[in-house]
């Protein structure tokens, strides 16, 4: 007698064995919520942490628009308005020379050093000599000297040209770079593909030519951090105008603010919403640079960042 074969295709239509009832068991609660607690404590911190620094700046608006008497008093609104502190800031000092002075002092002094840099960063990462990593060592060194070690032999050589005092030592020594943006620099050029570059000296490209058509137009983003990190350095440096200058015609924005002080500040007629107007001008130039190129500063950061 024949076997009795099954016609039952195995696919997953095929009827299944039913499972055993389950108990009922209420959800556990999943990550979902303890995500939106974190998101929520992490914006309560970066909230409390963004007023903390925003509140000296919110503190200087508000009370170089009140009147003498009410600078110190607190209050974030003004209980009586004195615009014409500005006014008098205006009137009072050559502050629209200052700021000229800042910007072309700041000016050339990141394009020097980003310039110069950038043409040293760029040798250390594109050729191989012997000696490269000692030598590059030794530039990085020259970032444990600190600035006052120098301060006395640096003016020496300006006073015996001829230049110590005028507005050229705050600038003319980035033309021999920088050791903190070599490095950065540095670090990104060694991202860049190198058969770019080699491909390039097959066609019969220069070496300079690498460097100003592939590398420089590759490398926007960190040299703008370069430029605006000096920028902002020299604009806030204090220093070297101390140092260097002593016709006012030539002072930059702290230097000019040193004299503020000096004469509304405490030493003098104790106008202290004056000198505290006059802290607010020379504050909102690097406010204004940092809307207009926040953006690229933040993606120069994280691309320079990621070079290995």
């Amino acid at each position: 007698m024949a076997a009795h074969v099954s016609t039952t295709p195995l696919t997953d239509s095929a009827p299944l064995r039913s499972a055993a009832p389950t108990a009922n068991i209420p959800a556990r609660p999943g990550p979902r919520w303890r995500s939106v607690v974190s998101r929520v404590a992490t914006a309560v911190v970066m909230t409390l942490v963004g007023v903390v620094f925003v509140y000296p700046l919110v503190w200087l608006v508000s009370a170089s628009l009140k009147p003498r008497s009410q600078v110190f008093d607190n209050a974030i609104i003004p209980a009586v308005w004195a615009p014409e502190n500005y006014v008098e800031v205006w009137q009072e000092m050559a502050l629209l020379q200052w700021l000229t002075n800042s910007l072309v002092v700041g000016f050339a002094a990141a394009a020097a050093v980003t310039i110069s840099s950038a043409l040293v960063a760029f040798g250390f990462a594109y050729f191989r000599f012997p000696g490269r990593q000692v030598l590059f060592g030794l530039v990085l060194a020259t970032m444990m000297l600190p600035a006052a070690v120098t301060l006395i032999p640096t003016y020496v050589i300006w006073n015996e040209l001829g230049l110590a005092t005028s507005q050229v030592p705050l600038w003319a020594g980035n033309l021999f770079g920088s050791a903190f943006y070599i490095f950065l620099l540095r670090q990104f050029f060694k991202g860049l593909p190198r058969d770019l570059f080699e491909a390039a000296r097959i066609d019969g490209c220069g070496f300079f030519s690498l460097f100003w058509r592939i590398a420089v137009p590759l490398s926007k983003p960190a040299l703008l951090i370069a430029f605006i990190f000096e920028f902002q350095a020299s604009w806030t440096d204090l220093l070297k105008p101390l140092v260097y200058l002593r016709d006012p015609e030539l002072f930059t924005l702290p230097r000019g603010l040193k004299a503020v002080l000096d004469q509304f500040g405490q030493g003098g007629e104790r106008q202290w919403e004056i000198v505290l107007a006059a802290n607010v001008v020379a504050t909102l130039p690097m406010l204004l640079l940092f809307v207009v190129a926040g953006r690229y500063f933040v993606r120069g950061i994280s691309l320079t960042g990621s070079k290995e």
